[in-house]
């Protein structure tokens, strides 16, 4: 049986409120714990009003609050908006408060545009000798070993699994050199994948936390009554990776009939590179989707999103998700 693990936006429905997104990410997260997902993680987006994950800390809170075993956490906390001293209290902190089921996914693009990297305060730097080097100091501040100059509390001594993750080889060195975990964005940019996989696994040293490599690789699933009402549920996904390609992002909107046939061919194209890793119809063609790409990847963990308008469609594919994973 493959490992599971479940990513949420914290999507924020077209006639719906923050408030009832957050209700709906709590409603998801005790679903995926009966279902038996290993952890249950929040992305961290700035500036969209699609999504309301944007205080990552505060809804792993709310998310662990709800739950009773899942581990929480991030996926990630995006590092060059925060202070490594910052991202320290904040998850010592949810340690404290929730101890043994806190993860702390780090990555290091900022989620934003520029024009909102400079609302949050962040000098703008070099991505990616900054990253290290953050990463860095906040193992030194959770280990509590004076490198840093300074004490975190909360934070020192504090119990956070970390793990890096990258849509691109650079995520996957950085992995294989810290000898940490590694998880794959492919399920929005999945054309690097494999590549990226093979370099972590070939270049991984192993660390205190870690004797051998460990891979999560995410995909968007889309589970049906059938292959055609799977496609249903799946043109709100649709309709906002298009609004998000086009510069016009906003709220998830509900299903559309027919809404594929109906784009042009270039947007079409598009749709078909970002969800090339994707398991979208009925459970026998979701099997059989699941069942490849972890037969391709070999990876330790699974890691599934959906961006489902209908919360009781969306709750029970958690659930046929499960199942297809225990056959694996």
């Amino acid at each position: 049986m493959v490992k599971l693990a479940f990513l949420d936006l914290v999507p924020v429905r077209e006639g719906d409120s923050v408030a009832d997104a957050m209700a709906n990410a709590a409603g998801m997260a005790q679903a995926a714990e009966a279902a038996g997902f290993a952890r249950y993680w929040v992305a961290e987006h700035h500036g969209m009003e699609g999504i309301a994950g944007a205080a990552t800390s505060l809804v792993i809170s709310h998310l662990a609050a709800a739950t009773c075993k899942i581990r929480v956490g991030s996926g990630g906390i995006m590092l060059p908006n925060h202070a490594p001293m910052v991202v320290a209290e904040q998850f010592g902190t949810l340690d404290a408060l929730y101890p043994g089921r806190i993860d702390l996914g780090l990555g290091r693009a900022p989620g934003s545009d520029q024009i909102v990297a400079r609302a949050l305060r962040r000098p703008v730097r070099d991505e990616e000798q900054g990253f290290v080097q953050d990463i860095q100091a906040l193992q030194s501040l959770f280990a509590d070993d004076g490198r840093t100059g300074v004490s975190a509390t909360p934070g020192a001594g504090a119990g956070v699994s970390l793990y890096i993750l990258g849509s691109s080889l650079y995520g996957a060195y950085v992995a294989a050199a810290l000898g940490l975990p590694y998880a794959f964005a492919s399920h929005f940019a999945p054309a690097m994948l494999d590549e990226a996989l093979a370099a972590y696994r070939v270049n991984f040293r192993p660390s205190a936390v870690l004797e051998e490599p460990y891979v999560m690789a995410a995909m968007q699933v889309v589970v049906g009554d059938d292959d055609a009402e799977a496609e249903f549920l799946a043109s709100s996904l649709y309709q906002s990776f298009v609004a998000l390609r086009t510069g016009t992002p906003g709220k998830l909107p509900p299903p559309v009939e027919g809404y594929r046939a109906a784009l042009p061919p270039q947007a079409l194209m598009m749709l078909d590179q970002v969800m090339a890793c994707s398991a979208i119809g009925g459970v026998d063609k979701v099997a059989a989707k699941v069942a490849a790409f972890v037969a391709r990847t070999g990876v330790d963990e699974l890691v599934v999103t959906s961006s489902v308008f209908d919360q009781v469609k969306r709750r029970a594919g958690l659930a046929a998700v499960a199942e297809v994973a225990a056959a694996i």
